[in-house]
């Protein structure tokens, strides 16, 4: 039976074998030669699972923490957001086959006009040292006879609290492609009646990618502001796997000349 080792009885078995331990090298030098070699195999045989267990728990403690909110951000950053399936695990693990409007965890939804729907999202754990995020995205298309698939990032309502034309928003990812493929990155702002959208392409030089969206180039009404989301626009989409390793978005303010 295991004891937990912030409990009392826990405690309790740990300090007494410590001690016994300590006790045990204490009459090394005086206790006789077949206790003494009993001794040494059961010593060995504790520093072996010690060391395992070590292992283990340094390749665990080396990963990124679930909830992990840790990414870079420009200097004067008054904004900043990891969407929650990317910091904490998925109940469901993912979707598949994955249809039209499904969401996961109500920030994630994929739109498609896919019949035969051979589509799957699919949450990781990141392993890599490199990772800063807990959790990526892999989304898998098979035979796809659609013209379309997206996933729509549904951002917090507080992304618009304060926002003016004078903001930046910066969308980072960290994005792997089985097969090359181009993906458009869409913001969302609405503002009353209307909604403002800025297209950019995401560049697919390399893995780590970031677009700034300039509100300045909009007509955004600053005081009706409520709802903000990104469409991500996969292009080709067939028999490609793509995996958002990470993804951000960050609010700041343009730098004054």
């Amino acid at each position: 039976m295991l004891f937990s080792p912030h409990g009392m009885i826990g405690r309790f078995l740990h300090r007494r074998s410590v001690a016994r331990w300590k006790a045990t090298m204490r009459q090394a030098g005086d206790v006789d030669l077949t206790s003494l070699e009993t001794q040494s195999q059961m010593a060995q045989k504790l520093v072996r699972h010690v060391r395992n267990f070590q292992a283990e728990a340094e390749s665990r403690l080396a990963l990124p923490r679930p909830g992990s909110t840790t990414f870079p951000r420009p200097s004067g950053t008054d904004w900043a957001w990891r969407p929650k399936l990317w910091r904490s695990a998925y109940a469901q693990g993912g979707l598949a086959p994955a249809m039209p409007k499904d969401n996961m965890t109500n920030e994630v939804v994929i739109f498609h006009d896919c019949k035969s729907a051979e589509i799957t999202l699919r949450q990781i754990r990141n392993i890599r040292e490199i990772d800063l995020s807990p959790y990526g995205l892999a989304i898998e298309a098979f035979h796809f006879d659609g013209n379309y698939l997206s996933i729509v990032i549904e951002v917090p309502p507080d992304s618009c609290k304060g926002l003016r034309r004078k903001h930046l928003i910066r969308f980072a990812a960290v994005i792997e492609r089985e097969r090359p493929s181009r993906i458009y990155a869409r913001l969302n702002v609405k503002h009353g009646p209307n909604t403002e959208q800025l297209l950019l392409t995401l560049p697919d030089d390399q893995a780590e990618t970031m677009v700034e969206f300039d509100l300045a180039y909009s007509q955004l009404n600053e005081q009706r502001a409520d709802k903000m989301w990104v469409d991500l626009m996969i292009e080709s989409p067939a028999m490609n796997k793509i995996t958002f390793r990470d993804l951000t978005l960050c609010r700041y303010p343009r730098a004054e000349i």
